[in-house]
C-alpha cells in the first residue's frame, strides 16, 4: 500500500527535476538561430539545405523552405527577371504570400548564386563527329 503512493511521488518528482534541468537561464542570452547552425565550412554550403552560405540565406530558409524543399532552388539557374517570374507564379498560383521588402534581397541572393553560369555542373557533353553503331553478339548458351 505504501508503494501505491511512493511510485507516483517518485514519478512527480523525476518530471520536476527534468523541468528544473532544462529551464532557460534567467539573464542568459538564447543563441541566435543563425549561430546555432552546423555550418559545412569546407566548401560554404549550409548543410541544412545547401544553400550559399552568404546575405540573404535566412531569407531564403524562411519564404522559400517552408513550403518546398531547397533543392528545387538548387539544382535550377536563372536570371533575376526569371526568378521574379517563379516569384509572381507561386504568388498567384501556388497562394505565396507577399514578400514586401524581403522580395528584392530574395532576388539578389538568388541572382548572385543561383543565376546562370557557363561552367558545368555535370560532365560536359561529349563531343564527337561519328558514332558508330554497335553490332549485338550471338546469345550466349
Amino acid at each position: 500500500m505504501k508503494l501505491n503512493r511512493i511510485v507516483p511521488l517518485a514519478g512527480l518528482a523525476a518530471c520536476l527535476l527534468v523541468a528544473v534541468a532544462f529551464r532557460p537561464v534567467p539573464g542568459g542570452e538564447q543563441p541566435h538561430p543563425a549561430q546555432a547552425v552546423r555550418v559545412d565550412t569546407t566548401r560554404g554550403l549550409d548543410p541544412a539545405t545547401g544553400f550559399v552560405i552568404a546575405d540573404g540565406i535566412e531569407l531564403m530558409r524562411v519564404h522559400c523552405t517552408g513550403c518546398h524543399s531547397s533543392k528545387l532552388i538548387t539544382q535550377y539557374r536563372a536570371t533575376r527577371e526569371v526568378w521574379l517570374d517563379k516569384i509572381r507564379w507561386m504568388q498567384q498560383k501556388q497562394n505565396l504570400w507577399d514578400l514586401g521588402e524581403a522580395e528584392p534581397k530574395i532576388l539578389d541572393y538568388l541572382a548572385r548564386y543561383y543565376g546562370p553560369t557557363d561552367a558545368y555542373e555535370r560532365r560536359a557533353p561529349l563531343k564527337t563527329e561519328q558514332w558508330y553503331k554497335l553490332n549485338p553478339g550471338t546469345p550466349k548458351e
